[in-house]
């Protein structure tokens, strides 16, 4: 996260600044312990999906990410669903359309 990040969190969005604590972010603003899931994620019951609460304002890592299906793994993201992991090369070819103003596509090499 950037320091104009930071900034502008704490002067414009104290409610997720909050959850910044020694220049790290998604931390329990109670027990300043880290999180093990976004705060600013939410399910969405009738789309069946998750959904950023923070999309505008959310840091430019999270803009970038991920780049992969197999990052995606790795990091247990809550977005990945179970068509996802059976098919990993369709969900990076879905992914790659997600992110298209983000990032370059990733061409992904699956046996």
């Amino acid at each position: 996260m950037s320091e104009s990040e930071l900034e502008f969190w704490e002067s414009f969005r104290p409610e997720i600044f909050e959850y910044v604590h020694d220049g790290e972010i998604w931390k329990n603003p109670e027990t300043d312990t880290q999180l093990h899931q976004c705060p600013w994620l939410r399910r969405e019951p009738t789309q069946g999906k998750y959904i950023c609460t923070i999309y505008f304002d959310r840091p430019d890592d999270c803009k970038f990410y991920p780049v992969t299906v197999t990052q995606m793994v790795e990091d247990e993201c809550e977005m990945l669903e179970l068509n996802d992991l059976l098919n990993l090369k369709k969900a990076q070819t879905k992914l790659n359309l997600i992110m298209t103003d983000s990032r370059p596509p990733y061409e992904l090499s699956v046996k």
